[in-house]
C-alpha cells in the first residue's frame, strides 16, 4: 500500500524472493502510469524505494523493483 501512494504506480504486486545473504527480500513488480513509463530505470527505482522508506518503516522497502506493462490476472 505504501508503494501505491506514489504517482508513478498504477498497480503493483509484492512478493518475496530468495536471497543468499538475507534469506528472503521484498520484490515489487510495478506497472507504471503513462507519465512515468519513459522514466523507468535506476533513478525511478531509487525514488520508489525512498518513497516507501518515508511512508512506512525503512526496512520494509522493496530491494528489487521490476517494471512490467501489466500484471497477470485470473478470472
Amino acid at each position: 500500500s505504501a508503494l501505491m501512494t506514489h504517482p508513478a504506480v498504477v498497480e503493483c504486486a509484492i512478493t518475496g524472493v530468495p536471497d543468499d545473504v538475507r534469506g528472503m527480500v521484498v520484490k515489487a513488480t510495478v506497472v507504471l502510469s503513462k507519465d512515468y513509463k519513459d522514466k523507468a530505470g535506476e533513478d525511478l527505482v531509487k525514488e520508489l524505494q525512498n518513497h516507501v522508506k518515508h511512508v512506512t518503516a525503512p526496512y520494509k522497502y522493496p530491494r528489487i523493483i521490476e517494471f512490467v506493462n501489466e500484471l497477470p490476472k485470473t478470472i
